[in-house]
């Protein structure tokens, strides 16, 4: 027994450098749930939504990270795994699905990344929200999205491609160093990475932002614009937005305008659905204005939220914006954990279906045009 303890205590420090080594790894994640009382509303053509009660996991993720040595002249290797886990239930676990990639940094030179990554579109404004991540997060009608193609019918779309405000994969990005608080960043995305003929149509994006960060105040401009031949030749759907961000004591600000355009009209009706194939080709069919303005008030260990967004006709479409108002609560019990509470409202014109995202309820409150949902979310979130 004796020597097999010695032999073990030999072995091990034997080996010791080698799992120093390895152990260059931050472990980090969210655990975020909450209970939710949601109205899924009643459609413009009368057909009465439902009230339900849900457990919901809104963006819970676990993620492993790390960097190298100094390699010279400030360089280090960069390396992230990052997945959203769905606590409520297993649907659409899988692996890496956040931002998920392999870089080079330096503090001077600035970072060049490759892999899956949220684009500097989308990272210009992400801070100026302070429901994001939660089933209330302003990208139910800011950011543009996804629609669904059913029988050639598009819907709850506010773009026909690939989302704006989005996590793309095969992104290769840079992002400057600081520079009295100006950040630039630029990202490449192929969208159509399993081409293999060259007659093959491609798609492709191409994503740029500035981020002005100087206490008290947060200003950034981003524009990105998806190549979309696939769709018709030439067709193309572009976004810019302004953030602009303030900061007094216990007073926060935010405020984010959006504008869309796109050319998409006259395109196949299994892309862009009947409607928009219907169209003259080449007009505009999904773009739109948006804003999004809300305040955050600090009381003690507690926060008052309030919020309010509103999108507007999408294209030539009569009666399809929609506005959301949102108001919440955070109760700090430290640093690392808070209860909260959040009530939303979409209110949807009658030719719209805007519905919330970003929870694992939120799929469930997309009902008919013109209805409008509801929720009261009562929460939980650990961050760690």
């Amino acid at each position: 027994m004796q020597k097999k303890i010695i032999a073990l205590a030999i072995a091990a420090a034997v080996s010791a450098p080698a799992f120093a080594e390895t152990m260059n790894v931050n472990i980090y994640g969210t655990a975020d749930l909450s209970y939710d009382f949601i109205d899924t509303g009643t459609s413009a053509a009368g057909v009465a939504g439902v009230n339900k009660r849900n457990v919901s996991s809104n963006v819970s993720k676990i993620g492993f990270k790390g960097s190298s040595k100094d390699m010279g002249r400030g360089f280090v290797a960069i390396w992230q795994v990052e997945q959203q886990i769905n606590m409520d239930n297993n649907g659409g676990n899988t692996f890496a699905t956040r931002n998920t990639f392999a870089g080079l940094k330096s503090d001077s030179a600035g970072t060049v990344l490759l892999g899956r990554h949220d684009t500097p579109y989308k990272l210009s404004t992400r801070k100026l929200d302070p429901f994001g991540d939660s089933i209330a997060d302003n990208r139910a009608l800011l950011g543009g999205s996804t629609g669904t193609v059913t029988a050639g019918v598009i819907t709850a779309a506010k773009s026909a491609g690939t989302s704006f405000d989005g996590r793309q994969p095969d992104v290769l990005a840079y992002i400057s160093p600081s520079m009295s608080g100006l950040t630039g960043a630029i990202a490449y995305v192929n969208l159509t990475e399993t081409n293999t003929t060259a007659a093959q149509q491609d798609n492709s994006a191409l994503s740029l932002a500035g981020m002005y960060n100087a206490d008290p105040f947060y200003g950034s401009l981003g524009y990105e614009e998806h190549k979309l031949d696939t769709f018709r030749a030439g067709g193309k759907e572009s976004a810019w937005k302004l953030g602009l961000g303030y900061t007094m004591d216990a007073f926060a600000l935010g405020f984010v305008y959006e504008n869309t355009s796109d050319n998409l009209g006259g395109a196949a009706a299994a892309s862009v659905g009947a409607g928009c194939a219907a169209q003259a080709a080449g007009t505009d069919c999904f773009g739109h204005n948006a804003y999004f303005l809300a305040g955050t008030y600090q009381i003690g260990s507690g926060a008052i939220k309030a919020a309010y967004g509103k999108a507007g006709q999408l294209g030539s479409t009569p009666n399809s914006g929609a506005n959301q108002f949102t108001l919440g609560y955070d109760h700090i019990i430290d640093k690392n954990f808070k209860l909260y509470a959040i009530y939303s409202r979409i209110s949807n014109d009658i030719g719209s279906r805007y519905a919330f995202t970003q929870s694992s309820a939120a799929a469930s409150t997309i009902v008919g045009a013109g209805a409008s949902p509801s929720v009261v979310s009562l929460g939980m979130k650990y961050s760690f």
